[in-house]
């Protein structure tokens, strides 16, 4: 992907930058999405791609939420059903909220501002939308949020 010098004003009124991820966003909790504000979207912007990932999975980087078009005048709400939903790592489409195996795990939410409407159908893949999106990231910004399991019996399998 090209190198981007525009960056988007990324945050969440749920969680701070390094902040802690509150438990109703996790597999403990109810599983939805936050709330996430993105702000300084560039002229030309027609709409917004998510990728939530976590690099400190023990089988590498485990992808979490892969959405877009989204539409880039608004919030993306919690429990948000806007966009186009690609796969994530638990093989679903939609948000899968952190649910880390063991210890604390990094969530990077990064944000893109497209110039296109992109025509990936759904379900397709993190490097589809990757692909996608090359040469048409206007600007880009994340926010990184915290978590660690509160009980570790529930949702063992889950690797993310």
């Amino acid at each position: 992907m090209e190198t981007i010098t525009t960056k988007l004003i990324i945050h969440s009124p749920v969680f701070g930058h390094n902040g802690h991820i509150p438990f109703q966003y996790t597999c403990e909790g109810e599983n939805y999405n936050p709330p996430i504000e993105v702000e300084d979207m560039p002229p030309g912007t027609k709409t917004l791609a998510v990728i939530m990932e976590d690099p400190d999975a023990p089988k590498g980087t485990f992808d979490h939420w892969i959405v877009w078009n989204l539409p880039p005048n608004e919030a993306i709400f919690e429990r948000s059903n806007q966009g186009m939903n690609g796969t994530n790592s638990f093989g679903n489409t939609g948000y899968g909220g952190p649910c880390p195996p063991s210890g604390t795990h990094r969530y990077y939410f990064r944000i893109f501002a497209l110039d296109t409407e992109l025509t990936l159908p759904a379900g397709a893949g993190k490097q589809d939308l990757k692909d996608a999106m090359d040469g048409h990231i206007l600007a880009k910004g994340e926010i990184m949020g915290r978590y660690k399991k509160r009980n570790l019996a529930k949702n063992s399998g889950a690797t993310g």
